[in-house]
C-alpha cells in the first residue's frame, strides 16, 4: 500500500533476459531511469522471485500483473512458464496474464485455454509486435473464450518504439466491431492510445461500459495533455493503473505523481486499485 491505498500494477514484464532481444534491454535501461530494477535478476539475468516480490513490496504494490509476450518480429518470445516460479513463490502477490500470437499458436484458441489454465486472469494481444489485426476472424474464438471465462481481453493500443512493429494494428477502431460483438468481455487498451489515438481510445472507454484505459508507459503529469478534450476526472473512472515495469522511474514515484493531478479521492481509488479488481478475476482487493 501507499498511503494507505491499495495498488495494483496491472502491466509488468517480468522475463528472462536471455529470451529479450537487444532493443528491449536499450528501452528498459532508458526509461527505467535510476530506478533499480536489475536487483530483481540474478547474474545470469533470471528474475529472482524472492528479490521481485521484495521490490515490489518497497514499492507499494500489493498485485502485480505479469505479462509473458510471444513476439519474435519484435521484442522475443518470454514464455509463460518463466513466470511460473514468480507466482508460485507470492501467488497473493502475482498474477499471470497469457499471451497468444495468431502466427505462432494453431489453433490460437488452444494456446490461450492452455495459458488460462496455468492460472492467467487476462488475455493479452500484441497486434503491434506480433504483425497481425486484433479483427482478425481467427481471434474470434479467444474472444469467446474470455467470454466463456470471464476474463478480460488486453491490448497494446498506439506506437511501439521496438524494430519490427508495425504500429497501423495499433489503432483502437480496429477493434468497433469486436467490442460490440463480444459487450460481455472486457477490453483494456494497453497504453491509451499512445501516440496518434489517445482520443478514439477515450471515446471508446467513455461511450463503451466494456472499454478501459491502462496507463502502462504513460507519464501521469502529461495526461491532463494527452486527453485534454475529455475531461481528467470523467475519464479516470475508466483508467486501470499500470506502469510498464521496468521501464518505469519507480512505481510509487508514479503513484505520487498520478495523486498530484488532484483527482477525487475515489476517482484516484479506482484507478489505482477498484477498476481492476472490478475486471481481472480473484485480485481479492
Amino acid at each position: 500500500m501507499i498511503d494507505d491505498e491499495v495498488v495494483v500494477d496491472a502491466h509488468v514484464h517480468a522475463p528472462r533476459l536471455s529470451t529479450l532481444k537487444p532493443s528491449w534491454m536499450e528501452w528498459a535501461e532508458e526509461f527505467s531511469g535510476p530506478h533499480p530494477w536489475r536487483d530483481a535478476y540474478d547474474d545470469q539475468g533470471d528474475p529472482v522471485p524472492e528479490r521481485l516480490d521484495a521490490l515490489m513490496e518497497s514499492e507499494g504494490v500489493d498485485r502485480v500483473l505479469l505479462f509473458c509476450e510471444y513476439s519474435p518480429r519484435a521484442t522475443g518470445v518470454q514464455p509463460i512458464e518463466d513466470l511460473l516460479p514468480i507466482v508460485a513463490y507470492n501467488p497473493v502477490r502475482f498474477r499471470l496474464v497469457a499471451n497468444v500470437n495468431p502466427h505462432l499458436h494453431h489453433p490460437v484458441a488452444a494456446e490461450a485455454e492452455r495459458q488460462l489454465d496455468l492460472g492467467a486472469v487476462a488475455v493479452k494481444l500484441h497486434p503491434v509486435h506480433g504483425g497481425f489485426s486484433p479483427a482478425d476472424r481467427e481471434l474470434y474464438g479467444v474472444y469467446a473464450l474470455c467470454a466463456e471465462r470471464g476474463v478480460p481481453v488486453i491490448l497494446h493500443s498506439g506506437t511501439s518504439s521496438f524494430p519490427g512493429s508495425r504500429t497501423r494494428f495499433g489503432d483502437p477502431q480496429l477493434l468497433l466491431d469486436v467490442i460490440e460483438d463480444f459487450p460481455e468481455v472486457h477490453f483494456v487498451f494497453a497504453h491509451g492510445g499512445r501516440g496518434w489515438w489517445y482520443d478514439t481510445a477515450a471515446f471508446l472507454a467513455l461511450s463503451k461500459p466494456n472499454v478501459w484505459l491502462d496507463l502502462a508507459g504513460l507519464p501521469p503529469k502529461r495526461l491532463p495533455g494527452y486527453y485534454a478534450r475529455f475531461g481528467l476526472s470523467r475519464l479516470a473512472n475508466r483508467m486501470i493503473f499500470g506502469t510498464d515495469w521496468p521501464g518505469v522511474p519507480g512505481t510509487a514515484r508514479n503513484v505520487a505523481a498520478l495523486r498530484d493531478l488532484g483527482l477525487p479521492a475515489g476517482t484516484l481509488r479506482a484507478v489505482l486499485s477498484g477498476n481492476a479488481a472490478k475486471i481481472f478475476p480473484g485480485l481479492g482487493v
